[in-house]
């Protein structure tokens, strides 16, 4: 009997009702011809001539069909066979994932659809990644080289390494299977999601962030991106190695943390403002109490005593919001040392800075923004938003006196993540807030010949202001971290 048979014959057997477990019969021996048949590839068929006796291949259709009814035959046999196992609390997640891929291997074998050992593993992983993972999704999440995946729809998964976008070869089976995984991330952290609140922001288990966008908002289909974070948090040193910034730069964060300058991280989309703000928090004293507040909690703050707040979206009904700004009030209550927010989108701009100017210095936060001038007139904006009529100068004197250093850092065209400007936010000249580079990126280098930047941030040779309160401090800047390339102590 040939392949294609047995396999139209296992359909049939399983369609007029027969157990899907049932016990496999002996297989007859295969004839050359089946022999031969066996080890085509599974795209071509063994076609026998009438006129020379001969063989010929010719292709057909994959045997997707096939593949994924077998798919979901096994997923219904381990559901019902594992039962309340999978909600069991008792069970940890490994001795789960170890016992389900057991009872697959026990119900792949029971199939009577003959299959080449690399199918089979692959048949047991796709089963175990649909029944207890994020399906075709898990496997780009185990990838330690993809750092964000965007699902465009069912059949379309981009991923991001080392900054490049690239089409995948993975797809959803439908739209509803594409759903179910959307449901299982968001429910794990108490979010909904449905036509109601066709969109929302969650986090997987490792902190990863997840946005989620269904019709009729996505209008070619459910949307998901997932920017993915280290299971081990990045330290200062990866950044020296990957070229983010320079040791001189990170002797400089290092001090201006630890003497309390309330500094802003500035960027755009996707250039690694978490990441960085997550490197500034490992230089907070351990004796000191944090307090974090994020939408979605993302920060791998290393220290102990530290208090994580997260915002609250509205229920079904509209109610029971709990926004940034009210946790930001209520943090003030809570005797901080530091309060550290994952980012300023709204008018809980107005509450931080009130925050950095009665006491609360050393707090840190991130703004959206493509330069440190920008982030300025982001935060004017954003204070605005507070519904507070102040005038145009107090919001600048606000900003001033509260913000102490701007660290800018920017995706560059070659994918690589880079700290561009380290700026002092010095005071006010007339209406104008001034700023003073210590650090720029060197652009000058230009590019070697894949097109990576061979430039990196070099000091300006001006000795910013605060330097003064660090020596009050007893903190201490070595004087070559502001030398300039060809100025006198530079390497």
């Amino acid at each position: 009997m040939k392949l294609s048979e047995r396999i139209n014959a296992a359909q049939s057997r399983q369609s007029s009702g027969t157990a899907l477990l049932e016990p496999p019969r002996p297989a007859p021996s295969p004839t050359p011809a089946e022999s031969t048949e066996r080890h085509l590839p599974a795209h071509a068929a063994v076609v026998h001539s009438a006129h020379d006796g001969g063989t010929q291949q010719v292709p057909t259709a994959p045997k997707v069909d096939v593949f994924a009814a077998m798919k979901d035959r096994a997923a219904t046999a381990l559901f019902e066979r594992m039962g309340t196992r999978f909600n069991d609390a008792a069970v940890t997640e490994q001795e789960l994932r170890s016992t389900a891929k057991e009872e697959l291997t026990r119900i792949v074998d029971a199939e009577q659809v003959p299959l080449t050992p690399e199918e089979r593993t692959r048949l047991v992983q796709d089963v175990a990644d649909d029944v207890l993972g994020y399906g075709p999704l898990q496997r780009l999440l185990d990838d330690p080289a993809v750092t964000e995946i965007m699902v465009n729809r069912m059949d379309q998964i981009y991923v991001e390494r080392k900054g490049k976008l690239t089409l995948t070869e993975s797809r959803f089976s439908s739209e509803e299977h594409l759903r179910k995984v959307i449901e299982r991330i968001v429910s794990k952290v108490g979010r909904r999601i449905d036509e109601s609140s066709p969109l929302v922001d969650a986090r997987l288990e490792d902190g990863s962030r997840v946005n989620a966008v269904i019709p009729p908002l996505a209008v070619g289909g459910s949307s998901l991106t997932i920017r993915k974070f280290s299971k081990t948090p990045l330290t200062v040193r990866n950044l020296i190695d990957f070229g983010t910034l320079t040791p001189e730069m990170a002797e400089l964060l290092n001090a201006c943390v630890k003497a309390k300058l309330n500094i802003i991280v500035s960027g755009g989309t996707g250039t690694g403002k978490t990441t960085l703000l997550n490197v500034l928090s490992s230089f907070l004293p351990h004796d000191e109490r944090i307090v974090t507040i994020e939408d979605a909690v993302e920060l791998q703050i290393q220290q102990d005593h530290v208090v994580r707040l997260e915002s609250r979206p509205p229920n079904t009904e509209g109610k029971g919001a709990v926004t940034i700004r009210e946790l930001l009030r209520n943090s003030l209550r809570m005797r901080p040392d530091r309060i550290v927010v994952g980012e300023v989108r709204g008018g809980e701009s107005l509450d931080m800075l009130q925050a950095m100017n009665t006491g609360h210095d050393g707090s840190l936060s991130t703004v959206h923004s493509n330069s440190p001038r920008d982030a300025v007139a982001r935060l004017e904006t954003l204070v605005l938003m507070a519904g507070m009529d102040l005038p145009l100068r107090a919001i600048r004197e606000q900003i001033a006196s509260a913000v102490n250093l701007i660290v800018q850092i920017s995706r560059l065209r070659d994918g690589s993540r880079r700290i561009t400007h380290v700026t002092e936010v010095q005071g006010m000249e007339g209406d104008i807030v001034t700023l003073q580079d210590a650090f720029v990126f060197d652009y000058s280098a230009g590019v070697d010949a894949q097109g990576r930047f061979l430039g990196r941030p070099v000091a300006t040779g001006i000795r910013p202001r605060f330097i003064d309160r660090f020596e009050d401090l007893g903190i201490h800047v070595s004087p070559a971290v502001f030398a300039t390339p060809l100025g006198p102590g530079a390497k």
